[in-house]
């Protein structure tokens, strides 16, 4: 049993560093934003069915699932591209730091869903986090752009993460992430063909950038969905949470390695960078705390 857990829990620090790894990939990859989501949401869904087929899982879903599956496939799709902008006009650091705040953003937003009181603690929180901002804005100026793009993300993170808390009670996980990719791709591609984008040149790609979205769209995004729900079977949210919580600091420790120079910043920015990680995972150890002593006074 300790065994399966020690191996599960390395599990998920790989799982995660993939996670992290995405970032990396973002940056490398030369193609816009948006065609790369596409391509990305599009060998996604292709992986995914493969793996529905060597399960035999079926792909029937009730017809009131369909709506809800098409609108947060829409918001999935809108903030993996303002996220992928926030890399490609400032850079890894900048971006991932600042997506740091969906965990304050779904503070602010579960409440409305789920009709509880807004947590005082949370909000503290969430100030402490603006003022981390604050300093990296104050500071990184011409990362400006990238940092709003990377609100605009962390924003559409925490709400389709709240809706998919609603859906996650009556649909099979694997099954939501399916067709939320798949009407994502529908979505991107109604804009895409609306634009004229599709012509040859849209396909004519980098040997290196096929290489990049294969496996973003396969090992980052397929495999690390399946392999995250298999492995939260066997660890507690606690240890799950605060493993995630480390994806920034992998993703920018690989950035200054792979990048370097571009990814170096002024001191003030890891000053404020410090600020808002410490708070996301102070957060994370005082929910989850809570919950422990509510389960023990059970």
């Amino acid at each position: 049993m300790q065994e399966s857990k020690l191996k599960n829990y390395l599990l998920l620090h790989f799982i995660v560093f993939i996670w992290g790894f995405t970032a990396i990939l973002g940056a490398l990859i030369s193609i816009e934003a948006i065609p790369l989501v596409w391509f990305r949401m599009l060998i996604a869904v292709v992986f995914i069915c493969i793996y529905f087929l060597i399960k035999k899982k079926s792909f029937s879903i009730p017809k009131e699932a369909v709506l809800k599956f098409f609108i947060t496939g829409a918001i999935i799709a809108v903030h993996w591209i303002t996220f992928f902008k926030a890399i490609k006009v400032s850079n890894v650091s900048v971006a991932l730091v600042t997506m740091s705040t969906g965990a304050f953003f779904t503070a602010l937003i579960e409440p409305i869903f789920f009709k509880r009181r807004i947590n005082p603690t949370e909000m503290i929180m969430g100030l402490l986090v603006v003022v981390g901002l604050y300093i990296i804005f104050n500071f990184e100026s011409q990362y400006s752009l990238g940092i709003i793009y990377a609100l605009i993300s962390a924003s559409l993170s925490a709400l389709f993460a709240v809706l998919n808390g609603i859906f996650i009670k009556k649909y099979e996980a694997d099954t939501i992430s399916l067709y939320q990719l798949f009407f994502g791709v529908v979505v991107v591609t109604i804009f895409l063909a609306f634009k004229g984008s599709f012509t040859t040149d849209f396909f004519l790609l980098k040997s290196a950038d096929w290489l990049y979205l294969t496996i973003l769209g396969s090992i980052c995004t397929a495999y690390a969905f399946i392999a995250s729900v298999r492995v939260m079977k066997y660890l507690t949210p606690y240890t799950v949470m605060l493993t995630i919580n480390l994806e920034p600091i992998y993703a920018i420790v690989l950035a200054l390695i792979i990048f370097g120079e571009k990814e170096q910043m002024n001191v003030e920015f890891y000053y404020g960078a410090f600020i808002v990680l410490f708070v996301v995972l102070l957060n994370g150890i005082l929910k989850n705390s809570s919950k422990i002593k509510k389960k023990l006074q059970r």
